[in-house]
């Protein structure tokens, strides 16, 4: 498997472990960048949910839930890749994505 699916599913747990079970089955992680840099390892992320009030409920208060899932999610995929990462973590709906095969596809999954 790839390292980038990895690092997908350690975000996605990290929702998991936060929202019990209000949010997480309708929600995937596309890792969009996977830069190593010689101090680093830059990682910018798509959390992808059906609708804009799971939207709400990731971002939380002040973007408060967000940073939670972000900085849970950096301490174990540092420790996973035994280095430094900068993560970056954005939240975008998309309607009915998994209900969409071009989309499961496109998320990685291989009905």
């Amino acid at each position: 498997m790839p390292t980038k699916f990895f690092v997908g599913e350690m975000v996605r747990e990290k929702i998991f472990q936060l929202f019990g079970d209000e949010i997480p089955y309708h929600t995937t992680v596309v890792v969009n960048e996977f830069k190593e840099k010689t101090t680093l390892i830059k990682i910018q992320a798509d959390i992808v949910v059906q609708r804009e009030s799971q939207k709400a409920i990731i971002l939380g208060e002040g973007g408060k839930m967000i940073k939670q899932v972000g900085s849970l999610a950096r301490k174990d995929i540092e420790e996973f890749l035994q280095q430094k990462i900068f993560l970056e973590l954005f939240v975008k709906v998309k309607n009915r994505w998994r209900d969409d095969e071009l989309k499961l596809k496109e998320y990685g999954y291989n009905g």
